[in-house]
């Protein structure tokens, strides 16, 4: 089975007072992410935190469509 790259590490964000939270200006350059973007947010309970922009929202369905295919023939 392929080894899964460990992901980039961007910077920290602070919590504000309302739960706020700024993305780092370099993964909005990468992800092209604008004010106004909408973000889907995904976590585990005692896992982390990911969010992914709307607008890929289909193209991780996909992706994700591709491995659980290559899963089902592996068992």
């Amino acid at each position: 089975m392929k080894e899964m790259p460990f992901p980039e590490v961007y910077g920290t964000v602070t919590v504000g007072e309302r739960g706020q939270i700024v993305v780092p200006a370099k993964i909005r350059k990468i992800f092209k992410i604008i004010p106004g973007d909408k973000l889907i947010a995904f976590a585990k309970k005692d896992g982390p935190i990911a969010f992914i922009p709307a607008s890929n929202f289909g193209k991780f369905l996909d992706l994700a469509a591709e491995h659980l295919e290559k899963i089902k023939k592996e068992l």
